[in-house]
């Protein structure tokens, strides 16, 4: 059964969700107070809704109350956004994420029930940063001010040994939580992942490593 998701307010933040869930075979339905905004997505989602989202019996025939997660995307109107999480909450919604304008908004949002608060620019801000400081790090995602998981291509110094001989827990105190591999078959290039490998494992040339660890572990290593 497709998961279900709406998203409330179709600014780029909230369309590029809207698509990218749709674009996963997802049930979408993408609600909007502006005319051209719900125009410009219909075509591409399940349902496209132009109406007022403190309306709460519109909200209610649109069948918002049935999806898994709900998605608010109002930053820009703080009371609209914290009455629409309100209202969500009434019809049901269990889990509901919101992007927040600054950090006060978002302890509001936090407080009233909303699962993840989301700091788009913030968030790419920060992934920015550390693309330009740690450019050989693929992806960065940090979970916490202390701990991140990276995406790093091995390097030369770890080719052709095994997740065990690298002492990367040892010495960096860094896990290898999965390797990305490239391989060909039938003439064509793929791509499997080894997800949480055994520490016999080889590593090989062109693997991708995630790793897990502490910031300034990481920082080390990179």
């Amino acid at each position: 059964m497709k998961k279900q998701f709406v998203v409330i307010g179709l600014g780029r933040f909230g369309s590029a969700v809207a698509l990218s869930l749709a674009e996963e075979n997802c049930d979408v339905i993408a609600i909007d107070r502006d005319e051209a905004k719900v125009k410009s997505i219909a075509d591409q989602v399940t349902l496209a809704v132009q109406l007022d989202a403190m309306d709460e019996k519109a909200l209610k025939e649109a069948g918002v109350q049935n999806v898994d997660v709900a998605i608010v995307s109002m930053a820009g109107n703080v009371e609209a956004s914290i009455l629409a999480v309100m209202i969500l909450k009434e019809l049901g919604v269990k889990k509901i994420m919101a992007k927040a304008l600054n950090d006060l908004h978002g302890k509001v949002l936090s407080h009233i029930g909303v699962s993840d608060v989301i700091y788009p620019e913030r968030d790419m801000a920060q992934r920015l940063a550390h693309n330009l400081v740690m450019p050989e790090f693929l992806e960065h995602i940090q979970l916490s001010p202390e701990y991140s998981i990276v995406e790093l291509p091995a390097p030369d110094f770890l080719w052709g040994k095994s997740i065990v001989g690298t002492k990367l827990r040892s010495e960096y105190g860094i896990s290898i939580i999965a390797i990305r591999r490239a391989y060909r078959a039938n003439g064509e290039k793929k791509e499997s992942w080894h997800v949480n490998p055994p520490a016999a494992e080889v590593i090989r040339k062109d693997d991708i490593l995630v790793l897990l660890g502490a910031n300034r572990d990481i920082e080390k290593l990179g």
